[in-house]
């Protein structure tokens, strides 16, 4: 299944764009990296902190994961995204109150309280959705998505635009079926994905992939290796980015 894209009428080719905003973050020596899973399945996060840890591995930094106290066990619509910034605001608020916090990862695709979270705190802040999406696009690359979720593909597709990337969107391929029936079975979930990917590059002409979703990590990494087509993941993608931040 395929969302197709309509470009920007005025394509914008920003420079180097920050992986936060130019402020003057505080982050502690040694600190951990805070990662706040907006769902409320402790299994998600355990293993996008594992994903994380991986990819910081011999940087100096701990991570610690953080599971939503209510909420969805997915985000997979518009309305759980915004019903689940609130609570990622809270707990990077209390992360960070700790004093041993040395930068937050919001650890969803849709970045949900990813804006509220710079705003409020002193540390540096990373959304998985936002640091793909810019890696994805670096140099000009035409890129596209690959996700379960059809009813996120217009939030996608507007952050794509907010971020200045449209003129390299090749588009959002989806999977078929309910998301969550999907991610529950891994062997379905990783040949449904590697489709996707297939026909961002084949049909559309992307030259890297995005997959589009925090629960879709381990799906992501096997990718990597099953596709010619480079694909992004997205919690490596923003380990990454705060990696840069924190000039590890």
């Amino acid at each position: 299944m395929t969302v197709p894209h309509r470009p920007a009428t005025t394509p914008h080719h920003p420079t180097t764009a920050p992986d936060h905003p130019p402020t003057t973050p505080h982050h502690p020596a040694g600190g951990h990296i805070v990662l706040i899973n907006p769902n409320t399945s402790a299994a998600t996060t355990a293993m996008m902190t594992a994903i994380a840890r991986r990819a910081l591995d011999g940087g100096g930094r701990s991570v610690r994961g953080v599971t939503a106290d209510r909420g969805p066990g997915m985000l997979t619509d518009p309305e759980a995204l915004r019903a689940a910034a609130p609570g990622v605001l809270a707990a990077g608020l209390r992360a960070a109150a700790r004093g041993d916090c040395a930068a937050l990862l919001v650890g969803a695709f849709g970045d949900p309280g990813l804006a509220e979270l710079r705003a409020a705190t002193h540390v540096p802040v990373v959304g998985l959705g936002e640091a793909a999406l810019r890696e994805a696009a670096a140099d000009g690359t035409p890129f596209g998505v690959a996700t379960t979720t059809p009813l996120l593909a217009d939030a996608i597709a507007a952050r794509v635009t907010a971020l200045g990337l449209a003129d390299r969107y090749t588009g959002l391929r989806l999977t078929t079926g309910d998301p969550e029936r999907l991610s529950a079975d891994p062997d379905a979930l990783l040949a449904a994905l590697e489709d996707a990917v297939r026909a961002c590059a084949a049909r559309d002409g992307a030259r890297a992939v995005v997959i589009g979703g925090g629960p879709l990590g381990d799906a992501a990494e096997a990718l990597r290796a099953r596709c010619a087509v480079d694909v992004v993941a997205p919690i490596p993608a923003a380990c990454r980015a705060l990696t840069r931040l924190l000039g590890a």
